[in-house]
């Protein structure tokens, strides 16, 4: 006879079956007190760019990052103006982003630079940074979504696209 056919008999409980039956308060109590922890963590985690959350200005991510530079192409009023953007160190590498604005829209997004450590993180940064350019195009801001499986890419191309706009005075 199994401990279930025993207790629904109404027959008591073993010493085993009490020491089990007190410990299910503490191990729900201690994975309430986890999941509490783990939520209470990514709530208060650090501002981003993405998904038009945290500061509308850059913020580098290492001292490695070097200034933007404008580079005007024509002299005219209502004339593309070109900027670039911070080299930005993510996890996996350095890059940076060439902004071109006319009559105030972001009219092309190139990447500049592009470095990565290992061949991986070139082959998903090169599967992820035309769907970055066309996240920047439609929202005509560094204000995006990031990619999934690829956050420090995205955080990276939204921050250094960021420091090109602001360069070029594009809010």
């Amino acid at each position: 006879m199994n401990e279930r056919d025993r207790l629904a008999r109404g027959q008591t409980a073993t010493a085993k079956e009490l020491h089990r039956m007190r410990r299910a308060p503490a191990v729900v109590v201690a994975s309430a007190a986890g999941f509490a922890g783990i939520v209470a963590m990514h709530s208060g985690s650090s501002p981003s760019i993405l998904s038009g959350t945290g500061p509308s200005t850059p913020v580098s991510s290492s001292p490695a990052t070097t200034g933007p530079s404008t580079i005007p192409t024509g002299p005219r009023a209502g004339a593309a103006t070109t900027a670039l953007g911070t080299s930005e160190q993510y996890g996996y590498g350095v890059l940076a982003v060439k902004v071109t604005v006319r009559g105030g829209r972001i009219t092309e997004v190139s990447t500049a630079k592009l470095q990565t450590a290992e061949q991986y993180s070139q082959t998903l940064a090169q599967q992820v940074i035309p769907l970055l350019r066309n996240e920047v195009l439609s929202a005509q801001s560094a204000h995006i979504n990031g990619i999934s499986g690829a956050t420090y890419t995205s955080e990276a191309y939204a921050y250094s696209v960021q420091s090109a706009l602001d360069v070029l005075g594009v809010k």
